[in-house]
């Protein structure tokens, strides 16, 4: 398989071979080829075990006259192999730049040092990149320069999962405020909800909070109104999210939850397998992470008969009756950028965009998705999809869904009514997205010392939910994260935002 054989190599030697191996000396050839269909190379990252086959690659090279060499680099290692990658300048036409590898000093580097080409100027000249949202290029600047195409993404996808079986044998609505949400989670706590005469559920669920952002308190934050990581005023101030008043009234909310036991008592050391998993098997009653609900619906067959399930989005803390929904990456999930070492001119800038201009039509984005209908799926009388062979799916397909650039193009309908249903209120979640203002924004002390001064707080906020710190205690827990660089990567901010204005 000529498209899978350097990712072979690469999956083989994952500790041995140095990524600049897996570019070779294709990625310095003429950018066409003899019949004159463009040369794509890309360094991409696979999720999967295995890399897709040729089946679904020939038929994109077909519909985008290109001649496609992957050169796949695993998840696990991926800012390893990227780092390699990029003190060799062996890097590929394309380089697929995930969110999380933005915030990597030496790939931040890159792309302010001059790296990679600057798109800005471009993007408007095509028909599907035109289209992309100013807030997404936005985010996916740095300094006002665009290194890359923006990978789209949903803007909000959080919410929680019900139990709507619960609701029902109870006599109680589907909440919408923080208010009745707190009484759900006592109903489903003290009053038997299953039913089973014995006194083993509690109302939410939840997980470790290493990565805060997943846990039911983030979404609590968005619920009381608090910023999405900063708040900005009027005259350019920032304030970090934890020294805020709705942050605080999120946190009081948690402590409550746990202090009278409605909030799972182990949620500390949970993962979130297990937080499915206790889900499932009945023991909790609301989840958050509504994008699982499918799953969730699929762990408890067998084990909780009659279970149905709502997605929830709209819960506001009832004074103003807004709804507030944290966004990740303000809709943004990395770039594709483009090596100035690999693409020497314009020319070949405007060909490489044009491919992925390409790969934003519908029959294009449905292939990486769906893959071929009649062969990978087949559509419903409804429009809703159905596999045919999910073995198939997963050997053909499945590793090219995290190449799509975008994943707002178009949306197959899902055959399961309450996955779409929660499908459904991504898309809504827009309108109540709260930005944060920092993702296009760089500050060299946040690079340096951002994620390790943040688990302070992270700390602070889990031990005030337990019980185990008061007020006064978290304040010196914030104070002591502005002395140990909080405060001048606020000025930073503020000076990088002040810049942006101009």
């Amino acid at each position: 398989m000529k498209k899978a054989t350097l990712v072979k190599l690469g999956l083989s030697f994952a500790g041995i071979l140095a990524l600049a191996a897996c570019g070779s000396s294709s990625t310095k050839s003429a950018s066409e080829t003899e019949d004159g269909k463009t040369k794509v190379t890309w360094l991409n990252v696979l999720h999967t075990a295995s890399p897709p086959t040729d089946k679904i690659v020939d038929l994109i090279e077909e519909k985008t006259d290109t001649e496609i060499t992957f050169n796949w680099i695993p998840d696990a290692s991926k800012e390893e192999r990227l780092t390699t990658a990029l003190a060799s300048n062996e890097l590929g036409d394309i380089v697929t730049l995930q969110i999380a590898m933005l915030k990597n000093s030496s790939v931040r580097n890159a792309l302010k040092s001059g790296v990679f080409w600057d798109v800005s100027d471009y993007i408007s000249d095509y028909k599907n990149l035109s289209k992309i949202s100013e807030d997404r290029v936005n985010a996916a600047s740095i300094d006002g320069a665009l290194y890359g195409v923006p990978l789209q993404k949903d803007y909000a996808r959080a919410g929680l999962v019900i139990r709507k079986d619960w609701l029902d044998n109870l006599g109680l609505d589907v909440p919408t405020t923080t208010e009745e949400l707190y009484e759900v989670a006592k109903q489903f706590t003290e009053n038997d909800p299953d039913g089973n005469g014995v006194a083993d559920t509690v109302g939410f669920g939840d997980r470790a909070p290493s990565d805060i952002r997943y846990t039911s308190f983030k979404l609590f934050t968005s619920y009381f109104g608090a910023p999405n990581g900063w708040a900005v005023d009027d005259k350019g101030k920032f304030t970090p999210e934890f020294d805020t008043e709705e942050y605080m009234k999120a946190m009081n909310y948690s402590r409550d939850l746990y202090k009278n036991g409605y909030l799972s008592q182990d949620f500390a050391v949970t993962q979130k397998t297990d937080q499915q998993e206790q889900f499932a098997q009945g023991k909790t009653g609301i989840y958050t992470g509504m994008i699982d609900i499918k799953n969730l619906k699929k762990m408890g067959q067998g084990i909780q008969e009659g279970m149905e399930l709502v997605p929830v989005n709209k819960i506001s803390d009832g004074k103003d009756g807004e709804y507030h929904v944290w966004s990740e990456g303000n809709g943004v999930g990395g770039l594709l950028a483009f090596p100035k070492s690999s693409v020497k001119d314009e020319a070949h800038l405007k060909k490489l965009l044009k491919f992925v201009d390409d790969l934003l039509e519908e029959d294009v984005y449905k292939l990486m998705t769906g893959g071929i209908e009649g062969t990978h799926y087949e559509l419903q009388d409804d429009g809703a999809i159905n596999f045919i062979d999910m073995d198939l799916w997963q050997q053909d397909v499945q590793p090219l869904s995290s190449s799509r650039p975008s994943e707002i193009t178009f949306s197959f309908k899902d055959a399961d009514p309450e996955k779409e249903l929660s499908n459904q209120i991504v898309e809504e979640n827009t309108k109540f997205a709260v930005l944060d203002p920092t993702v296009p924004l760089d500050s060299e002390k946040n690079n340096e010392v951002g994620s390790e001064i943040q688990k302070i707080v992270v700390d602070a906020t889990v031990q005030y939910i337990m019980g185990q710190t008061d007020e006064a205690g978290f304040k010196k827990a914030v104070a002591d994260w502005k002395a140990q660089g909080g405060d001048q990567i606020t000025k930073e901010y503020e000076a990088a935002y002040k810049a942006a204005q101009k």
